[in-house]
C-alpha cells in the first residue's frame, strides 16, 4: 500500500464515521485497526466491552468492495445488530437458524447480487456446504470472527464450532480477517492465534480498563436482603444483571425481586427457547428491567444502558468475571459491579472442579483460573490494579472501587488460623473422622451444641480458644485458607474439612496469614455504600457550573427525550437504544441544538438520523421551553 492508498483510506475511514455513524473522531486503537483491516491486514483486536470493536470491522467493510462477513454465536442478537445498522443507512442482514426458508432465500439472493454491506451469520450455518458455496460465488469484503475467545477450550464460553473457522483463511486466502474478543489471557490469546490460522495478524490489545465501572465485593451475610439493599439503594429503577449459578436460584431470586416491587426476570437453559427469547426482547426494550441469569445469558449482549451487573455467587475465573461485569456501561456513563461473595462459594468451586470428569491438565488451568478470581476478592489491594494486572497491564489505584473509596483493615491472621487447623486437626484425632464448617466453627467459639458435647469435643484443649472471634471472621479466616490451599474439603465425605500438606508451614510458624479484616455489619454498610454512591452521584451533579435549575432542566428535557425515543422505538420494532444511545439523549439535552446543523454535531447523530428524526428533535426541544 502506498502513502496515497493510506491517505484515501484515512479520508474515507472518516468521512464514514461522520456521515454515517454521526462521530467526530476515533477513539483508542480504533483508527489504527480501521486502517490496517481496510488496507487488507490480518488483526486480532482486543478491546473491553463498549470500546468500540464493532466500527473495527464495520467501516473497513464499508471501504472495501464485496460484503463484510462476520461470523457472531449470538443468534438471539443478530436481529437487533441488524436493525441498529439499517437505522444507519447501512445494508445489512443475517443468515441464521431463525429464519424460514424464503427469508433465507432472499437474504442468500441479495448477498450474490453484492447488494448487501454487512452479513452476520452464525458459525454452525457459515459452515455448511450451501453457506460457503453462495459466498464462493460473491465478492467479500472481509471475515470479522466476533467473540474469538469461544475458540479456547479452556475458556468460560467455549464453542466447538469455532475450531472450524480456520477454513475462512484455507478457503479464502486472499481476504482479510479480524477477530475481536473483550477478554483473553495470554493463553487464550495463543489459542485464538493458532485454531484460527492467525499467526500474520497485527496485535491489538487495548487498555483493559472500564474506568467508568465501580467495582464492589461484599462478604455474605444475608445475600438476598444484601441485593436488594444494592439494587433499591443505588440502581432503583435501572436496568441491570444479577447472575446466579443455578437456575432453581435464578427462578427464586427472580421472584424474591419482583415480590419486592424490582421488575425482574428469569433466564436460563432450563426455559423453553421461546420464553428465552421474550425475557431477553423485553430486557434488550424496556427501561428499567433486571435480569436475573445463570452465564447462559449476556455474551455480546448490546444495551448499553446496563446500569449494574450483580454476582450472588462467584465467578468461576477472572475472565468470566470480567467479561460479565462488562456487560454494565457500555455507552460510557457511571455503572457498578457488585458481588456478595462466602465460604460456600469458595468450598463449591473447589467441588466443581475436584469432581469434574476433566483431565489433570484442564483442573490445574481451572485451579490456577479459580485462585486468581479468589486473590481478587480478597485482595486489600485497588481492584482495578488486580483485575488489570491479570491481563498483563499495570495501572495504579483507581479511587473508584471499594477498597480504594473505603480501605479495609489489614489484619495478621496467623494465630487465628493456626487456632482453626490445630481444632481441625484435635476434633479428627478425637473422633476418628473429620467434621464441617460449622461443627469446628462451633468448637472455636466454644458452643456447647448437643453434636458437640455428643461427641466430646467440648473437652478439647481447642474448644473455646476462639471466643474472641464471631462466627462470621471465622468464616472469613477459613475461607482464605481454603482459598490458599492451606485447607481442603472432602467432598464424598459432606464437606470435611481436612488438612493439606502445606497446612504444616503455618502450623509451624514458618509463614503468616495476611488478610482483609472481616466487616461484621457488612450487611448494613452494604446499603449504606449503595446510598453513598448514590449521593456521590448527586454531589458531582451540584457542583456542575451550570448550578441546580440548569441542571434540572437539563434532566427534564433528557426524561422528554426518552419518552420520545420509547414511542418511536415502539412504532418501529426496535430497541430503544437503537434510535439513540442515551449518551447521545443527554448530549442533545444539555447542547439544546436549535437548528438541524447543531443537532448534527451531537455524537451519535450521523445523516441517516438527522434525516429521520432531526425535524421532530429540534421541535421537541423548541416546545420544552428555556
Amino acid at each position: 500500500m502506498t502513502p496515497d492508498d493510506s491517505d484515501t483510506i484515512d479520508r474515507e475511514a472518516l468521512a464514514i464515521l461522520n456521515r454515517v455513524f454521526g462521530y467526530a473522531s476515533f477513539r483508542g486503537l480504533q483508527h489504527s485497526i480501521v486502517a490496517h483491516v481496510a488496507a487488507g491486514g490480518d488483526a486480532l483486536v482486543l478491546m473491553p466491552t463498549g470500546g468500540g470493536k464493532s466500527l473495527c470491522y464495520q467501516i473497513p467493510a464499508l471501504i472495501r468492495d464485496g460484503v463484510g462477513v462476520v461470523v457472531s454465536p449470538l443468534i438471539a442478537l443478530m436481529q437487533d445488530q441488524v436493525d441498529a445498522l439499517r437505522e444507519l443507512g447501512v445494508r445489512a442482514a443475517f443468515l441464521n437458524s431463525s429464519l424460514g426458508a424464503r427469508e433465507a432465500a432472499t437474504v442468500e439472493r441479495a448477498v450474490a447480487a453484492g447488494e448487501l454491506d454487512l452479513l452476520y451469520v452464525a458459525p454452525e450455518r457459515l459452515l455448511t456446504p450451501r453457506c460457503l458455496e453462495l459466498l464462493d460465488g460473491a465478492k467479500i469484503a472481509l471475515f470479522a470472527i466476533d467473540e474469538a475467545h469461544c475458540v479456547s477450550q479452556w475458556g468460560h464460553d467455549f464453542r466447538p464450532e469455532y475450531l472450524q473457522l480456520a477454513v475462512l483463511h484455507e478457503r479464502w486466502p486472499r481476504v482479510p480477517r479480524v477477530a475481536l474478543t473483550a477478554t483473553a489471557d495470554a493463553l487464550t490469546r495463543r489459542e485464538i492465534v493458532a485454531k484460527l490460522a492467525l499467526e500474520s495478524a497485527r496485535e491489538f490489545v487495548s487498555s483493559f480498563d472500564r474506568p467508568n465501572i465501580r467495582y464492589r465485593i461484599v462478604e455474605k451475610v444475608d445475600p438476598k436482603r444484601q441485593l436488594l439493599d444494592f439494587v433499591a439503594g443505588s440502581h432503583a429503577g435501572q436496568a441491570g444483571i444479577v447472575y446466579c449459578a443455578s437456575r432453581a436460584k435464578v427462578d427464586e431470586i427472580a421472584q424474591w425481586l419482583s415480590a419486592q416491587g424490582i421488575p425482574a426476570l428469569p433466564y436460563h437453559a432450563g426455559l423453553d427457547n421461546a420464553t428465552r427469547s421474550a425475557h431477553q426482547a423485553r430486557f434488550l426494550r424496556e427501561d428499567g428491567l433486571v435480569m436475573v441469569a445463570t452465564i447462559a445469558f449476556g455474551m455480546g449482549i448490546d444495551k448499553p444502558d446496563v446500569r449494574f451487573v450483580a454476582h450472588l455467587d462467584m465467578p468461576r475465573s477472572v475472565e468470566g468475571y470480567y467479561q460479565e461485569t462488562g456487560r454494565a456501561g457500555r455507552d460510557g456513563e457511571p455503572a457498578e459491579a457488585w458481588m456478595a461473595y462466602g465460604l460456600a462459594d469458595v468450598v463449591q468451586q473447589r467441588r466443581l472442579i475436584d469432581l469434574s470428569e476433566a483431565d489433570e491438565a484442564y483442573k490445574r488451568v481451572s485451579s490456577a483460573k479459580l485462585d486468581a478470581m479468589l486473590g481478587l476478592a480478597e485482595t486489600i489491594d485497588c481492584r482495578r490494579v488486580r483485575l488489570l494486572a491479570y491481563f498483563g497491564e499495570a495501572s495504579g489505584p483507581c479511587g473508584n472501587c471499594d477498597n480504594c473509596l473505603e480501605p479495609p483493615e489489614p489484619w495478621d491472621a496467623t494465630e487465628p488460623a493456626r487456632k482453626l487447623l490445630s481444632c481441625i486437626y484435635r476434633v479428627r484425632q478425637a473422633s476418628g473422622f473429620g467434621f464441617g464448617a460449622q461443627h469446628i466453627i462451633a468448637v472455636l467459639r466454644g458452643q456447647a451444641s448437643e453434636r458437640v458435647r455428643q461427641h466430646g469435643h467440648d473437652a478439647l484443649s481447642t474448644f473455646g480458644i476462639g471466643a474472641d472471634l464471631s462466627e462470621t471472621e471465622w468464616r472469613a479466616v477459613l475461607r482464605q485458607l481454603i482459598a490458599q490451599g492451606l485447607v481442603a474439603v472432602d467432598h464424598a465425605r459432606h464437606q470435611v474439612l481436612v488438612l493439606t500438606d502445606a497446612s504444616r508451614a503455618l502450623l509451624r510458624g514458618e509463614r503468616t496469614l495476611q488478610m482483609r479484616r472481616p466487616k461484621a455489619d457488612v450487611g448494613r454498610r452494604a446499603g449504606r455504600g449503595a446510598r453513598r454512591a448514590r449521593g456521590d452521584s448527586a454531589a458531582a451533579g451540584a457542583q456542575a457550573p451550570a448550578g441546580g435549575a440548569a441542571d434540572a432542566a437539563v434532566e427534564a428535557l433528557f426524561e422528554r427525550l426518552r419518552e420520545w425515543r420509547r414511542t418511536t422505538a415502539t412504532a418501529r420494532g426496535v430497541p430503544p437504544y437503537v434510535i439513540f444511545h442515551d449518551a447521545t439523549l443527554r448530549g442533545i439535552a444539555e447542547r439544546r441544538p436549535a437548528s438541524l446543523e447543531e443537532l448534527a454535531a451531537v455524537g451519535g447523530v450521523g445523516e441517516k438520523k438527522l434525516d429521520a428524526y432531526g425535524a421532530e428533535l429540534i421541535g421537541l426541544i423548541g416546545s420544552a421551553g428555556p
